[in-house]
């Protein structure tokens, strides 16, 4: 019976391959076989193509007022505009220059503050950290009297335990 089943699982088994075999390559075997006999059909030669197409127009027959723009009209209309225009390349840089230390002086302030901000949060956290501390050597000042009580105590004890026991007390 085992005989039998190894062989029907390897024939399904070659069957399940072939047919995936076909499903991943047989549509790209198809176009392949059919782009091959149309081209059977037609001859390698093309005839010339004849268009009455007109030449290229240039830009300046396409919108002939354009040649017309020069860069002084632009902008006339606007008064800004034309003030920003009229204006030196000197005055450009001095502008620019005074934009940038405006931006930089805004950021150092904001710096300024953002470590103000820092050093006091610094501080408190710094208070807090002695408070920690102090409270950390009452505690432990007051668990080491402790300590030394109940080892006193407990001597005072044993030695009235044994004064009880040589008086003859016999325990619990």
């Amino acid at each position: 019976m085992s005989r039998r089943s190894g062989n029907w699982l390897r024939c399904c088994l070659v069957t399940f391959a072939v047919v995936s075999a076909l499903c991943v390559c047989g549509p790209a075997l198809y176009f392949k076989f059919n782009k091959g006999l149309k081209l059977k059909g037609v001859s390698a030669h093309c005839p010339p193509c004849i268009c009455n197409c007109s030449p290229p127009q240039s830009l300046f027959q396409i919108s002939p007022g354009l040649a017309n723009l020069s860069v002084t009209d632009c902008g006339k209309d606007d008064p800004d505009l034309k003030e920003e225009m009229e204006k030196q390349f000197v005055d450009l840089l001095s502008e620019e220059l005074k934009l940038q230390e405006t931006v930089m002086e805004e950021h150092s302030r904001h710096m300024n503050i953002t470590f103000g901000e820092a050093r006091r949060v610094a501080s408190q956290y710094q208070k807090e950290a002695e408070k920690c501390n102090a409270a950390t050597e009452t505690c432990e000042g007051a668990r080491e009297r402790a300590e030394v009580l109940l080892t006193k105590e407990r001597k005072i004890t044993l030695l009235w335990e044994q004064r009880a026991r040589q008086l003859g007390w016999e325990g619990e």
